[in-house]
């Protein structure tokens, strides 16, 4: 029975996907109404195993997200993250915890600690929505940036607040030097995790490639638990080790961003459902107008003070920081937060759950539905972020000699605006493919590399660094990489190389003569 229910569960939830896409509500949205809506069906109230399962699936898309983040998309904006994901949570979780004191009658450090937990924005949502959203590529590394490295600062303030309100003695000092320790802790392993993994990864042989994914989510969740013994940000680490695999030269890419992408699918479904399932929808009716009330004040108030404040200083324009502070979507982080007031005791624990759950719901309804139209209206769409519409992967055991490398054309590079010929590839080295846009081109000696493209090389593994380093190399004047001078016009190396392709072909037309002429020599003396 449990495992007809688990089947049925997924494949609601796959097609509540499919209708959140139809009618522009987030995803999560339908998946959380999956589960209250078996909530009368099945009596469900394990708080510890639910805050469980949802780290184990922010693990999960965290590590999913980073992987498939561009560093060179995030670099510029880097700064206006990090400002939001410490300043800017610490002013939302402030300003709201301020207003639930009033509205709720609960005490100041209630407030702050609520506060806390609904001052981040959610990661899985994020990722979520803005992957099918049309904004402006600036913005959207903004946020996925953001999102991906507040958790941390969510986590610790939770924590801190429980603390305090159990523990009144509590040092102030104390908290600082460990939210620098975490913080410091999580992006400091993260890094090293992150270069282990790789070298790991691009060195391993395994039996078969479907292995590679599992070995990276096995990284994952190793340094989320490592720096979590250490007293350290185990979701800063993950992202950080992400960021660090994702922009790395990877073997087998596609199949473990694939499969990641697969299994934080899986694992979205089932967290928000099994969130849902921990609701009682009669409850909710109860604090209704609060939770309307301080929903609005989090979307109109808090979050937009904390966004202008925390970029006060960047280079983002009014209409930029107001999408910014819209697109705060709230999630699976907060919910999930708001279980540890659960299962530490507190005395307003369930009405804490609750009120965020009221929160997350309004949130990924109101604002996670007008992102794009907000968007267009302020003019901040941009291109059409098109899938990825060529792969090519080596299939075999990893025991194979040889690999198929995937390299991108970068602007200024030596290898760029050269033809195929030029190359001094290592020997026995193929290239197997060039992709320009849409286009697949045949490879041939006259075929020039333009910046953008992506070059397919079949090279064998123990010279893979050797072909990473030749279509790394920058232009600086003693490029290496050609055996031509780029100066030379593109029709004179044109006609040099069809010269050297049919001066080729006369040569196999010649031996192909000559063998001919042997067989039949050989056959004429055998007759005799």
């Amino acid at each position: 029975m449990i495992i007809f229910l688990f089947g049925g569960l997924l494949l609601a939830g796959v097609v509540s996907a499919k209708f959140s896409n139809r009618f522009n509500v987030p995803s999560l949205v339908l998946f959380i109404i999956v589960g209250m809506a078996l909530n009368p069906l099945i009596y469900y109230d394990n708080a510890n195993l639910t805050q469980l399962f949802g780290i184990l699936a922010l693990i999960i898309i965290l590590f999913d997200g980073g992987m498939q983040t561009s560093w060179r998309d995030i670099k510029p904006v880097i700064g206006g993250s990090v400002s939001l994901a410490t300043i800017g949570v610490l002013i939302t979780a402030t300003i709201f915890g301020v207003c639930s004191v009033f509205i709720l009658g609960i005490d100041w450090k209630e407030g702050m600690l609520i506060g806390a937990i609904v001052g981040s924005t959610d990661a899985a949502a994020v990722f979520a929505v803005l992957g099918s959203q049309n904004v402006k590529k600036r913005l959207t590394s903004t946020l996925e940036a953001e999102s991906g490295t507040n958790d941390p600062m969510a986590v610790f303030l939770t924590i801190s607040f429980i603390q305090w309100i159990q523990i009144p003695d509590l040092s102030v000092w104390e908290m600082l030097f460990s939210f620098v320790w975490q913080m410091g802790l999580g992006l400091g392993l993260g890094l090293l995790a992150g270069w282990i993994a790789v070298q790991v990864l691009n060195r391993i042989a395994l039996d078969t490639s479907g292995l590679y994914p599992v070995l990276s989510i096995g990284f994952a969740i190793l340094i989320y638990s490592g720096v979590g013994l250490l007293k350290g940000s185990g979701f800063l680490a993950v992202y950080v080790m992400a960021l660090v695999i994702g922009n790395s030269d990877l073997q087998y890419r596609y199949t473990i961003v694939k499969f990641n992408e697969g299994f934080s699918w899986l694992m979205q479904i089932m967290m928000f459902i099994m969130l849902g399932l921990l609701v009682f929808p009669f409850q909710l009716l109860e604090i209704t107008w609060q939770g309307l009330v301080l929903s609005l004040l989090l979307m109109f108030v808090a979050r937009p003070i904390g966004v202008f404040i925390s970029l006060m200083y960047s280079k983002f324009t009014g209409k930029e920081k107001t999408l910014i502070a819209w697109a705060g979507l709230k999630g699976a982080v907060p919910i999930v937060m708001a279980t540890y007031p659960l299962i530490a005791g507190l005395e307003h624990g369930q009405l804490f759950f609750n009120i965020v759950f009221f929160i997350v719901l309004t949130s990924a309804l109101i604002q996670g539905a007008t992102i794009s139209p907000l968007a267009k209206r302020f003019g901040l769409t941009g291109e059409p972020g098109g899938q990825q519409v060529h792969s090519l992967e080596l299939v075999s055991v990893g025991k194979t000699n040889m690999d198929l490398v995937k390299k991108t054309i970068e602007p200024g590079a030596c290898v760029e605006n050269s033809y195929l010929h030029q190359l001094k590839l290592p020997e026995d080295t193929l290239i197997t493919a060039v992709i320009r846009g849409e286009e697949m081109i045949a490879p041939k000696g006259t075929t020039q590399l333009l910046a953008g493209d992506v070059a397919y090389v079949l090279v064998a593994k123990n010279q893979r660094d050797e072909v990473r380093r030749l279509f790394t190399e920058i232009a600086d004047g003693r490029c290496t990489v050609t055996s031509s001078n780029h100066a030379e016009s593109p029709l004179e190396t044109a006609d040099e190389a069809i010269e050297v392709e049919e001066q080729a072909g006369l040569a196999q037309i010649k031996s192909s003569a000559l063998e001919k002429k042997n067989e039949m020599n050989l056959s004429a003396k055998k007759g005799t």
